[in-house]
């Protein structure tokens, strides 16, 4: 047999292919572990905490200091008159203070060495009752200080512009206040509104309205002549009117308040010993 009538061998099969194996799922890590390694990161080391407290105390002053600095420059912003007028103002009170405390110890040691002591101790009553009716203003009274003028042409000025001048009259150590001569301004003296003027404890008043004050005459002017004070307040453009301020020797205070009759309060009992 010849080769050309031999069969071809069979061609050889092609291999199986072999299966790609299927990725195997990552196995979810637990939250647990996740929130440990995220508070494990968040917690301060005992330097990282002292760096805190220490960058929270120089917030806390800084901020303190801040408000110092604040509250200082509304004296490092005044003139140099304010701050003298203003200086002027606490000696006077300083020394006011200092001949009352001088006072009461001279009446402690009159006291105290005073042969008939119960004569002393109601000669003091007296001079103390005498005291109390110039500030209640049911007694007239006398002493050097001011006379404050207030003319107001076109009638503008008001209750509130009366009461800054008797507040700054006050401040100043006023001791006895009269309006017109007819009004004693006292603790109780209350200020209303009746245009064209002003009624003071039922008693209409106008202008010009002249106030007469007892007390230091030098500090009475003064406070009334502070810049943005009484005067500068009258002579502007809102009042626009005039002021005039007079230092004397002798103020005669002759208007008394009368004094209501308490409807509630009465004295209480002397604490017994």
């Amino acid at each position: 047999m010849s080769d050309e009538n031999a069969t071809p061998p069979p061609a050889e099969a092609d291999p199986p292919a072999t299966p790609t194996p299927m990725p195997r799922p990552k196995k979810p890590k637990s939250p647990n572990l996740a929130l440990r390694r995220l508070r494990t990161g968040f917690k301060p080391s005992r330097g990282q905490a002292i760096v805190a407290v220490v960058l929270a105390l120089v917030a806390c002053m800084a901020v303190v200091q801040v408000r110092v600095n604040r509250a200082d420059d509304g004296y490092q912003n005044a003139r140099r008159e304010d701050l003298i007028a203003i200086l002027d103002g606490l000696n006077q009170n300083n020394r006011r203070l200092e001949s009352e405390i001088t006072e009461l110890e001279d009446r402690k040691n009159s006291l105290s060495s005073s042969a008939d002591k119960a004569q002393t101790a109601r000669e003091q009553a007296e001079q103390q009752v005498r005291t109390l009716g110039i500030l209640a203003g049911t007694l007239p009274a006398q002493g050097p200080g001011v006379r404050i003028t207030l003319n107001d042409p076109e009638g503008k000025m008001n209750s509130g512009n009366l009461l800054d001048a008797i507040e700054e009259l006050r401040d100043a150590g006023a001791e006895a206040i009269q309006i017109n001569g007819s009004v004693r301004v006292v603790a109780s003296t209350d200020l209303v509104d009746d245009p064209p003027g002003v009624k003071i404890d039922g008693e209409k008043v106008g202008s010009p309205y002249v106030i007469e004050a007892i007390g230091e005459s030098h500090s009475l002017a003064e406070a009334a002549n502070f810049p943005g004070g009484l005067v500068s307040e009258v002579t502007g453009v809102q009042i626009g009117g005039t002021a005039e301020v007079t230092e004397q020797q002798q103020v005669q205070i002759t208007a008394l308040h009368a004094p209501d009759e308490h409807r509630y309060a009465r004295p209480a009992p002397s604490p017994t010993k």
